[in-house]
């Protein structure tokens, strides 16, 4: 059979076919979604959040000879410095009871506490390849560099609690009324919710230094200054007492959401009691206030992340 002239001039200039592609599924990466699609894209990456974590808290220390045993040492070590100075030498100790479980508790949660916060605020930084190759929602980045400290601190939470029950009531002073034994109670349990809701405080802190750092790379020096000053608005190695005649100073270490814990901690593990109810309230509020405006903040510059600076 013949071909028809129109088909062979088509057959001649090579056929063309128009073919549709739909791309109502194509997503520019970087590109932000609304608020509540943000939140139901962050629940979907929470086994990731999960896996994560508990690699990169495998994945530490693997150079060094003794492992993540320096996880212990570490916090042991700042301890032991601290309570010869401040302890022996400036004499910080006195009227404090079981001074050597609260130095103890001050200083692993310090540690606990100031780690998570600066390893979220330099999670967005730290792994810009990651953010320009694939689109997920950025949040999962701090949130997991929070996890992962609190997983990382489990063995650091363990020997904390075995210093503070056999040391806690262990006075060096010759003020031996100062020292009595501590005794172990339901109050121990006390320590997971105050965990948890220090938790969603650094978490929402981290989100919001995160963008800091990210837009701004000089924060991380700011950060490692604001460190060094919650230490001494926090209590960690004195008592409280000695902003008796400063209260304005008072007021604000008593609003610090460090020492709410600390404080909640050290009733219930070295004094058999309840910390002041408004402790559970300022740290409640800090939680879900932090949670709520970092998570807000940060999805706010949810396309800004991974640009070149």
């Amino acid at each position: 059979m013949g071909t028809s002239t129109t088909e062979a001039s088509q057959y001649a200039l090579g056929a063309r076919r128009v073919v549709q592609l739909d791309g109502s599924r194509l997503v520019r990466v970087g590109a932000r979604p609304t608020l509540g699609q943000y939140i139901k894209q962050l629940w979907k990456f929470r086994h990731f959040l999960y896996y994560d974590s508990r690699s990169r808290v495998s994945a530490q220390n693997n150079y060094d000879t003794l492992g993540r045993v320096w996880m212990v040492f570490n916090p042991i070590l700042l301890g032991l410095a601290f309570f010869t100075v401040f302890g022996l030498i400036l004499e910080s100790s006195r009227g404090i009871a079981n001074f050597l479980g609260y130095l103890v508790i001050g200083i692993f949660m310090f540690r606990f506490f100031t780690s998570a916060i600066t390893g979220a605020a330099n999670s967005i930084a730290g792994n810009q390849s990651v953010v320009q190759a694939f689109n997920f929602p950025r949040a999962a980045l701090p949130l997991s560099a929070a996890v992962r400290e609190l997983f990382a601190s489990v063995p650091v939470f363990v020997v904390m609690a075995l210093l503070a029950y056999f040391l806690g009531g262990y006075q060096v002073t010759p003020d031996e009324e100062n020292a009595y034994p501590v005794e172990l109670t339901w109050h121990w349990l006390l320590f997971f919710p105050a965990v948890f809701l220090a938790l969603l405080t650094m978490a929402g802190i981290g989100m919001i230094l995160a963008r800091l750092v990210n837009h701004w790379n000089d924060t991380k020096h700011l950060i490692t200054f604001g460190t060094r000053v919650l230490m001494y608005t926090s209590c960690v190695f004195f008592s409280i007492e000695r902003y008796d005649k400063v209260p304005l100073i008072k007021t604000i270490v008593e609003s610090n959401p460090l020492y709410c814990v600390l404080d909640i901690i050290r009733h219930a593990w070295l004094y058999d009691g309840f910390a002041d109810p408004q402790r559970w309230i300022t740290l409640t509020i800090w939680a879900f206030g932090s949670l709520i405006i970092g998570f807000i903040i940060f999805w706010a510059g949810e396309e800004s992340y991974g640009k070149e600076r």
